[in-house]
């Protein structure tokens, strides 16, 4: 269904000023994901609604290859995958699965080419990181990938090929966008703290070293040729070893950022913050004024705790949904982005 209300072109994103964060002053974005299964309505969504920092959405719901694992793996270059027992593995060649997912990619790149026709200004591009994928894959002996830190390696490796071929794809169709690109790693603190459960769940994946997980982290944002986000939406963030990987900005629930002390530590240092302070899912009805208003509000609290000027929140901020919106429904999603952009407007004016 078309909200009457979403334009049939994209509102020109807030001009550039000078600086240094790759998005608007007041921005707001999405985390990535949408209800439902057509593409064309949520990518009206994204473009009325977040006109400063607009993303290509992900809709989960149209299936395996729509998914987080299967669509990250579709940017693997030279290592396919396929479905086995409902699970991501590596395969021997590509086959219908991965076609599939390949095919889901390119139909939401054609939407982005048509509908941000004549767009200039930021755009966020998404995809699941090196070492969630590493954690989600399964290998042909059995078990996961990232128990061979070699494989992980070689990964990464394919994995930063197949994101700098996607990042000069979405600029050559839509050549007036700045692009970020989001690497969602939401299985970065299990495998840091060897909490990673084996398939039985009898055992654990041994961890791995802090600095292991930062170096390969770091090649793969030095590598793809744009700005980095850093997504995690679970408990224990390390946030230092991100900004140490040259990430350009953290993304994450605020409430599960309870050691203040590396967030002050990174933003001090320039680092930006994706902060999601918009519940994922509720009640459409409403949530608009009430939610923005907290939504700001939460940001003011975090930043008068840390100690910063306030005016600078809304250049160093940008405002998200907690995390990705696929649980909740159209109306709800639409909200929830609209409270995001209001949140960002009043941040941006004090």
């Amino acid at each position: 269904m078309t909200d009457p209300r979403s334009p049939s072109s994209p509102e020109p994103a807030v001009p550039a000023t000078d600086s240094p964060w790759p998005w608007p002053p007041g921005a707001a974005s999405g985390i990535g994901s949408l209800p439902g299964t057509d593409v064309a309505e949520a990518q009206r969504i994204v473009l009325g609604e977040l006109p400063g920092l607009p993303h290509l959405p992900e809709l989960p719901a149209r299936g395996p290859g729509a998914d987080m694992i299967g669509r990250g793996a579709t940017f693997l270059v030279d290592l396919p995958v396929e479905l086995y027992a409902g699970r991501w593995r590596v395969a021997a060649r590509p086959g219908r699965d991965l076609r599939r997912a390949l095919d889901l990619r390119e139909r939401d790149l054609d939407q982005l080419t048509e509908q941000a026709d004549g767009y200039t200004g930021p755009v966020k591009l998404q995809a699941a990181g090196a070492w969630t994928l590493a954690a989600a894959l399964d290998v042909g002996l059995g078990g996961r990938l990232v128990r061979d830190h070699g494989a992980v390696r070689d990964l990464a490796a394919s994995l930063t090929e197949g994101l700098r071929e996607h990042v000069a794809e979405v600029s050559r169709r839509v050549p007036g966008a700045r692009l970020l690109l989001q690497l969602d790693e939401p299985s970065l603190p299990a495998v840091l703290a060897g909490t990673l459960r084996t398939d039985s769940g009898l055992h654990t994946y041994r961890a791995v070293a802090a600095g292991t997980v930062r170096d390969l982290l770091a090649e793969v944002i030095s590598g793809v040729g744009v700005p980095v986000v850093v997504h995690c939406c679970a408990p224990g963030v390390p946030v230092g070893l991100l900004r140490a990987a040259g990430a350009v900005a953290i993304a994450a629930d605020l409430e599960l950022l309870t050691d203040l002390d590396p967030v002050g530590e990174a933003i001090d240092a320039g680092m930006g913050l994706f902060a999601g302070v918009v519940p994922a899912t509720g009640e459409a009805t409403g949530v608009a004024a009430p939610a923005s208003a907290r939504a700001a509000g939460q940001v003011r609290t975090l930043w008068s705790k840390l100690g910063f000027p306030a005016e600078r929140a809304a250049a160093q901020v940008v405002v998200t949904p907690a995390c990705g919106l696929a649980g909740a429904t159209v109306p709800y999603a639409r909200a929830a982005l609209a409270a995001c952009r209001d949140a960002g407007r009043r941040l941006a004016e004090g």
